[in-house]
């Protein structure tokens, strides 16, 4: 623990433990020299009373607070009781060491929550304070919320990008860490979108926004931080649970253990002094701190660390879901593959010259002059000259079939299957992957072109990596064609494809898979677009990619990556196991060494001490062990 990263009430907390503590072994000195036996028992009293109060002052006033406003049964009241019932049998280097070993637990407890907020508030530093508006002949420094959609933008060198929005004008570097936990810079030119969060490198840019402040990616982020451990788990509602129903068991177990006995006995001074004690050994014992603290301490970590790599989970609950899920599912476009569509095939129907394929390309790129779907852009693309409008007279779309054009007065049709035969042209379907795109002219057929959309470096390891991390199924939905489908999947190891779906379809599969899954099995689904969002928010766990993908598909999504990189889901999901296991443990740890000194202590083998390890012992354990999971190399 470095001083130096403590706040200020974790310092003076710090130096109230030192002080009692150097008191407390003076108290234990004498007391083992016999300075108080006899008639100066009180002047051990008076003495013990001055690092008791400067330790453990306001767990007395927390205790009665908490009386006040009927929140008896909790640690601060246990360790009132116990501490004050030490006092009363005349255990007061006892009584001392208890509240002093409880209040180091705690200090323990502040600074590892304090430790496990920061790694995921660091996000919060990601928020620019201004931004640069241009606005007639001046350049004014507002807040960002100020900011209109459509106003220009000035990012200087070393800036926060403040709003999301489109690069107007200059060239820059982006670091983009913040956001993605990758340090690699990512250039940013004019037509490129740029996201707010994100630090301008060395270049000047001119952006337009395309998003309010409300709306941007760095407002919707810090949202979901804000949020991110406010949906407790279902562990973390047993331990609620648990706690509210056991402490006043013991509690009264305790009053029980104090009374009973020697009136049942029937003896004197000493034995009520016996079972006092241990009746406060009882609840010492008994505090159920280490679970109460532990366990949601282990999910901040969790959290902290999949925030580090990049990666946002939306609750704790989400993050328990993941380490049980066995079955993922994945769209195709934008989540696989990049979305990025080029023309790989030019099929001729007559020759295959050079000269053929140019003029069947050519003969596409006029028919889809008009088109705005990334196939046709594609298509214009492959042609790469401008296109004379003149040549074209009435262009039609047809609906789920494709286009049918005027060009140099005979009729061009460019689309699938359907569209040929609706026409009355037989055309023989090629066995390939990529999306086909058949063209035919004067009523004669032309040939088809291939559009194939290109396979994400690493998505075949990434499959690899997630199977290994403990996922039994890969599945991908995608409305693309079966060919097409089955193609990608089979070359990164996808185990099941289902295609040509509409969003709807999509849903029902995802029921489907869903009714498979036993016992606490999960299932989550990747996507990255808006006919997303339904699946996402219908599976247990819904991923999406937080850079490319659409806005709905984040707020739909309990998991936002926010670079993009399906890698990050194996290295998500180990996190969750070793979360989980890790407060697993701690759970089952305090449990079992509570139960074993509950019993020593009604039989009076355990002494105080031994309880003081069972409660402040066992909770710093277990603080260390869900610490572990800051450390930077986690996965």
């Amino acid at each position: 623990m470095k001083l130096e990263k403590l706040d200020k009430e974790e310092k003076v907390q710090l130096g109230r433990i030192i002080a009692a503590a150097i008191l407390f072994v003076i108290l234990e000195v004498l007391t083992l020299r016999g300075a108080f036996e006899g008639d100066s028992w009180w002047h051990g009293l008076l003495f013990a009373l001055v690092p008791y109060l400067i330790v453990g002052y306001d767990v007395l006033l927390e205790s009665v607070e908490n009386i006040v406003h009927g929140e008896v049964f909790d640690e601060d009241f246990l360790m009132t009781v116990a501490t004050l019932g030490a006092f009363g049998i005349g255990e007061y280097p006892e009584a001392v060491a208890v509240m002093l070993l409880f209040q180091i637990g705690e200090l323990f407890e502040d600074y590892a929550t304090g430790k496990s907020r920061a790694s995921i508030s660091e996000l919060m530093s990601i928020a620019p304070e201004t931004a640069n508006v241009e606005r007639g002949s001046e350049i004014l420094t507002v807040e960002p919320g100020d900011v209109q959609v459509g106003e220009i933008i000035v990012i200087r060198p070393g800036e926060k990008i403040p709003l999301d929005g489109e690069v107007t004008e200059g060239e820059s570097q982006i670091n983009t860490s913040a956001l993605t936990g990758e340090s690699v810079p990512r250039t940013a030119r004019c037509g490129d979108m740029v996201i707010s969060g994100c630090v301008n490198g060395q270049g000047t840019l001119r952006v337009r926004t395309t998003k309010a402040y409300e709306d941007s990616t760095v407002s919707r982020i810090l949202d979901m931080v804000e949020n991110a451990t406010e949906k407790k788990t279902r562990v973390e509602n047993f331990v609620t649970r648990f706690s509210r129903v056991y402490t006043p068991i013991v509690t009264i177990c305790a009053l029980v253990l104090a009374i009973v006995p020697p009136l049942v006995l029937r003896g004197g001074t000493q034995v009520w002094y016996e079972w006092i004690r241990r009746a406060c050994m009882f609840l010492v014992v008994s505090c159920p701190c280490a679970l109460v603290i532990s366990v949601p301490l282990g999910f901040f970590g969790g959290i902290g660390a999949a925030s580090r790599i990049g990666v946002l989970v939306k609750g704790s609950n989400y993050l328990e879901a993941l380490a049980n899920v066995k079955t993922m599912v994945f769209d195709k476009t934008g989540t696989l593959t990049k979305g990025e569509f080029k023309v790989s095939q030019i099929a001729p129907a007559q020759g295959s010259s050079k000269e053929a394929q140019e003029k069947l390309l050519e003969l596409a790129a006029y028919a889809e002059v008009y088109s705005t779907h990334p196939i046709g852009e594609s298509i214009r693309a492959a042609y790469g000259r401008e296109i004379d409008v003149s040549r074209l007279g009435e262009v039609v779309e047809e609906a789920g079939h494709g286009i049918a054009a005027q060009v140099d007065g005979s009729e061009v049709l460019a689309g699938n299957a359907k569209l040929m035969r609706a026409h009355g042209i037989e055309v023989n379907e090629p066995q390939t992957g990529g999306t086909i795109v058949y063209v035919a002219c004067g009523g004669a057929y032309a040939g088809y072109v291939i559009i194939s959309d290109t396979v994400k470096e690493g998505a075949a390891g990434a499959v690899r990596d997630i199977k290994q991390a403990g996922v039994r199924k890969t599945v991908m939905l995608t409305g693309d064609r079966e060919g097409a489908a089955q193609e990608i999947a089979g070359s990164i190891g996808i185990d099941e494809v289902h295609a040509q779906l509409l969003p709807a379809d999509k849903v029902e599969w995802v029921e489907k898979l869903l009714a498979e899954q036993t016992g606490n099995d999960m299932l989550a689904f990747v996507g990255d677009g808006i006919n997303d969002a339904p699946v996402l928010m219908r599976s247990d766990v819904g991923i999406a990619m937080g850079s490319l993908g659409s806005d709905a598909a984040i707020e739909a999504a309990d998991i936002v990556l926010m670079d993009d990189d399906i890698g990050k889901i194996s290295k998500t999901v180990q996190i969750a196991v070793k979360t989980l296991g890790i407060i697993h443990t701690n759970i089952s740890a305090a449990i079992a060494v509570k139960v074993l000194i509950l019993i020593l202590s009604v039989f009076g083998i355990a002494n105080m001490w031994a309880a003081v390890f069972s409660d402040v012992g066992v909770l710093i354990l277990c603080i260390l062990n869900a610490m572990r999971l800051l450390k930077k190399d986690l996965v």
